[in-house]
């Protein structure tokens, strides 16, 4: 028997190489869209990616999407999931978050705590010439990927030093609700600015960090919270690089290369090295479509620190995507977003009638993002959409007034209520909305389907969302 093991190493090689040549071809062709779901914690990544999923899934036998134009002009001709391209990336498990979705008793998919992917092959009829000539079905593979919202709130850690970012850390623990959460973790630095560093108190030091942390997230619900892997870290649990935390730069005499603060600072920029930068490289650098998904309900809700945080949190994260128009040498060499959508999620919780006050509001809030995107010649669009929709508007008289109402089953409960949720401001909440304790918009459950089987999941707007981040890819 010949021995072939020495051509092993060539035939990876050429594997390797064909497969990054195919890559090549589709991005050239236009054939590839990558697109990022971003969003902050709990503002519903997973659900709309299962739900975009399902819906392409099923085109062929539903109707539900009149405003995606390759369905509605009978030019879609299917899509499948296909073999994801990047190996190293956690598949997302489309077939088990619709699962829970679909059974008899609906519940919600479990979110995500990892980088996941998954890639699409969208076959459709072209409208171009040139395309029609060619064939007479073209595909568009769609690769969609997810993430853990808390993990993009490290990317403005790119730009900063060890210093810079201990002190903007220090300055929000200034105001409340931060200033008393993190009080046993200031307490603690108090005692340790000149002591020399170990292990022990490295974990002690970041391990009351973190426990400031998960406090402003789990009961405040507050959003701006870095390092991101301290709350979320996935396979770096355990790990030196999350043994560090803010410190005060008390001056070169504090900064001997065994004490704390040296410690810390190496940590910090192996940290933003190893993984922040990491993950940027491969993986923001090159998105083409975004879509920014905000739970303003829960943030009116939480309060006005909580509202306020969002604002602040969304801007410095923007701030690290690439936004440009493509053509094909950016989309081989530097790829950049040139369409970009700001998405209100969960828009069936509240009436029919508030849904345009939602959209206003989401207007007043990523203006300044949206401006500095248009500028740089991106196409920008705001929506209010459901990738779910687990309501429905009821017309109520009430008192000699004709009120809106939401039916639907409370999150945690067995059966349907009728709700008067309240009314969504058109612009920034005032001072007087905060105190009069306007906004306490309920969650609910999944909505249960006649038929699991055949029946696709109900949405609001979900159809516009695709139209706008891939009709253009589909003509």
């Amino acid at each position: 028997m010949t021995d072939t093991t020495p051509f092993a190493p060539l035939g990876m090689l050429l594997a390797s190489a064909q497969k990054t040549l195919t890559e090549w071809l589709h991005l050239a062709m236009d054939q590839t869209v990558r697109l990022a779901v971003t969003g902050l914690n709990q503002s519903g990544k997973t659900v709309f990616i299962t739900a975009l999923v399902h819906q392409l899934l099923h085109a062929r036998q539903d109707s539900g999407l009149p405003f995606f134009e390759c369905v509605s002009s009978n030019r879609f001709a299917g899509s499948r999931v296909m073999m994801q391209p990047d190996v190293d990336v956690s598949a997302f498990r489309y077939d088990q978050f619709i699962q829970p979705l679909t059974q008899q008793r609906p519940s919600w998919p479990t979110r995500t705590d990892e980088l996941s992917e998954i890639r699409l092959a969208i076959r459709f009829q072209p409208t171009g010439l040139i395309h029609r000539q060619l064939s007479d079905a073209s595909t568009l593979y769609l690769d969609i990927i997810d993430y853990p919202g808390e993990w993009l709130l490290d990317l403005p850690m790119l730009e900063l030093s060890y210093a810079e970012w201990s002190a903007q850390i220090f300055q929000s623990c200034m105001e409340e609700p931060r200033r008393t959460l993190s009080t046993e973790w200031r307490t603690l630095l108090q005692s340790m600015e000149m002591r020399k560093a170990d292990d022990a108190l490295l974990r002690q030091a970041s391990g009351l960090y973190t426990q400031f942390l998960m406090r402003c997230k789990l009961e405040y619900g507050l959003s701006l919270l870095q390092p991101g892997r301290f709350t979320v870290p996935g396979e770096l649990k355990g790990t030196p690089l999350l043994t560090f935390c803010p410190l005060p730069d008390c001056g070169e005499e504090s900064r001997g290369p065994e004490s704390v603060y040296s410690i810390m600072e190496e940590r910090f920029n192996a940290y933003k090295e190893r993984v922040v930068y990491r993950f940027y490289k491969d993986h923001f650098s090159r998105f083409d479509r975004q879509i920014v998904l905000i739970d303003l309900l829960k943030a009116l809700s939480k309060g006005p620190e909580n509202f306020s945080d969002m604002r602040v949190a969304l801007e410095s994260i923007l701030r690290n995507f690439h936004y440009g128009t493509s053509g094909l040498l950016s989309r081989l060499l530097w790829p950049k977003i040139d369409k970009l959508l700001f998405v209100a999620t969960k828009v069936d919780h509240v009436a029919a009638n508030q849904h345009h006050n939602l959209e206003r509001l989401l207007n007043r809030i990523v203006n300044k993002p949206a401006n500095d995107a248009i500028f740089q010649g991106v196409e920008v669009k705001t929506m209010a959409l459901s990738s779910v929709t687990c309501t429905r508007t009821v017309v109520r008289e009430h008192d000699g007034r004709r009120l809106s109402f939401v039916q639907g089953i409370p999150k945690g409960r067995n059966k349907e209520i009728l709700l008067f949720p309240g009314e969504i401001p058109e612009s920034l909440p005032r001072a007087e909305d905060w105190d009069a304790n306007r906004f306490n918009f309920m969650e609910f459950e999944p909505p249960r389907l006649i038929d699991p089987e055949a029946a696709t999941l109900p949405h609001i707007r979900l159809d516009q969302a695709l139209q706008f981040l891939l009709g253009d890819k589909l003509s």
